[in-house]
């Protein structure tokens, strides 16, 4: 069996975080890496301590359950609480990143987002750009991820 990519290898890893994921309308992983060094992972779930949205239902405004962290959030405030710094990682998640999302990730250092599928904000992409970020698709397939 050939091995897979390294890109291929932590996105696969992303999948596996999403299996975590307590908002049943979207289960999205993260995982955030430097040097081929895991540093943090996230999946978007509840405020800790908070009922699930699996549980109790969605707390909806503008068609989107706002009762979650997205998992990439979760992944840099996991980084942070564990005092793991992020400065030139690279995240690589299941679900490409929203605005509020991505610019959390732009000013914490993150460089090269990797994502699964397109996630509804094109503003990432020029921005992006301007700040010199890759952001590169690994479509999601039915064998690999």
């Amino acid at each position: 069996m050939a091995r897979v990519s390294w890109e291929q290898y932590f996105m696969n890893i992303a999948k596996e975080a999403a299996t975590r994921s307590t908002c049943d309308r979207k289960h999205v992983g993260a995982v955030i890496v430097r040097d081929r060094t895991i540093l943090s992972t996230g999946y978007n779930g509840s405020i800790r301590g908070m009922p699930h949205c699996d549980e109790v239902g969605h707390l909806m405004e503008n068609g989107h359950c706002v009762a979650t962290i997205h998992a990439e959030t979760n992944a840099i405030l996991q980084a942070a609480k564990n005092g793991v710094m992020i400065d030139g990682g690279e995240l690589f998640i299941t679900a490409s990143p929203c605005w509020s999302c991505f610019k959390m990730l732009a000013n914490a250092g993150v460089k090269k987002v990797y994502y699964g599928e397109f996630y509804r904000d094109e503003r990432i992409f020029d921005v992006a750009k301007r700040l010199g970020i890759e952001l590169i698709s690994i479509p999601v397939d039915q064998k690999g991820l």
